[in-house]
């Protein structure tokens, strides 16, 4: 079915919905299900309807030169990479796939805001969101953004999107700027704690090096506090080469790094499952941090991506001492998937900012036919 038929048909289930106090399930590929209906504290598991973005695809527009590219929500993320590297391009952020549950989409990609371990070097989804179509709970299609960078009058929603797991409507189509293929890649290795690793990285990144990504993960005996720091440089070749002379460490053969690199962002390395699915206590938490905080002190174990910024926990520790910890230190913790599952997933909001969230969501889907977030 063409997109002309299909987002009309869209609009009449929304109508219909909202005048039956009836909710939408948004279904894409399925890769991010289990944190996707984890998050969605209403609404997922109960709604009367299911919509199926995976039915809206296809790249719309592709201008290799100018650097975007625009696409339908229910385009596989894997279409859209091999159409970019045809032309040397890439999503430079790294969204991960999750592809043992499912195929990562476009408009899920947006919907989590999920970016992979470049995300210190590069930025976020958003930031590489120009623009976006929107179907409500009112049934209306909205507009937001456009395909260039100086298009910012008005508010920028396109970029509210990202994250809103769903929650303010459907995502129809996104335009993103893409950036062309880096020259010259190097992934280097160090043995160090993760004290240690924090603080090289911190003051490596105050220096004009072409980091790219780093991971510190722990040894697998979990008891000596040491670990593997990998650190990626990526730019012009003689930058990289200057930066491997100066920081030393080991150097990874090319096809070693891209499976590290691949298994992070896929979380497929062996860290993320040292004790699943046989402790169901055990969650995996998301912690953003300041990347400067300290290591802290929770029971389990931790994977420190971003220079510090993201850090990975997998404990069984009650979900208020982890989101204490985490806001101490200055940041929040997400509980992303597993342990008990009556806890909140995200860090409660303040009263100020969880007004604004339910004004959002009013404004955007005022008889509640989507799922919430809190």
């Amino acid at each position: 079915m063409q997109a002309d038929d299909l987002i009309p048909l869209w609009q009449d289930l929304v109508r219909d919905a909202a005048s039956r106090g009836e909710r939408i399930r948004i279904h894409g590929g399925g890769s991010k299900a289990p944190w996707w209906a984890a998050a969605q504290h209403s609404g997922a598991d109960t709604a009367e309807h299911t919509l199926d973005t995976t039915l809206l695809s296809g790249i719309t527009h592709f201008e290799p030169t100018e650097l975007v590219l625009t696409a339908r929500a229910g385009t596989p993320l894997a279409d859209i990479e091999a159409a970019l590297a045809e032309q040397r391009q890439f999503l430079p952020f790294e969204p991960p796939h999750f592809a043992r549950i499912g195929r990562a989409t476009l408009g899920g990609m947006v919907a989590s805001a999920l970016s992979g371990p470049a995300r210190i070097g590069v930025g976020g989804v958003r930031d590489f969101v120009l623009g976006a179509s929107l179907l409500n709970g009112r049934a209306e299609v909205l507009h937001f953004g456009g395909e260039v960078m100086k298009n910012v009058a008005g508010f920028d929603v396109s970029r509210l999107l990202c994250g809103s797991l769903g929650s303010l409507g459907v995502i129809l189509d996104v335009s993103l700027k893409i950036l062309p293929v880096a020259p010259a890649e190097t992934s280097l290795r160090f043995a160090m704690t993760q004290d240690e690793a924090i603080t090289r990285c911190n003051t490596w990144a105050a220096q004009p090096l072409p980091l790219n990504a780093s991971a510190w993960v722990p040894d697998r005996s979990g008891g000596s506090g040491r670990g593997v720091l990998t650190l990626r440089l990526r730019g012009a070749q003689a930058a990289v080469q200057a930066a491997c002379a100066k920081l030393g460490g080991e150097r990874l053969a090319e096809a070693d790094a891209a499976a590290f690199w691949t298994a992070l962002r896929e979380q497929t390395l062996p860290w993320f499952t040292p004790t699943w699915p046989g402790d169901s206590q055990a969650a995996l938490w998301r912690l953003s941090l300041p990347p400067t905080a300290p290591t802290l002190e929770l029971s389990g174990t931790q994977l420190v991506e971003w220079f510090g910024g993201l850090r990975w926990l997998i404990s069984a520790a009650p979900a208020p001492i982890i989101h204490e910890a985490a806001r101490q230190a200055g940041g929040h913790a997400t509980r992303f998937r597993g342990g008990d599952t009556s806890t909140p997933v995200f860090d409660p909001a303040q009263p100020t900012l969880l007004r604004i969230q339910r004004n959002v969501k009013t404004a955007f889907d005022p008889h509640g036919v989507f799922p919430t977030l809190f």
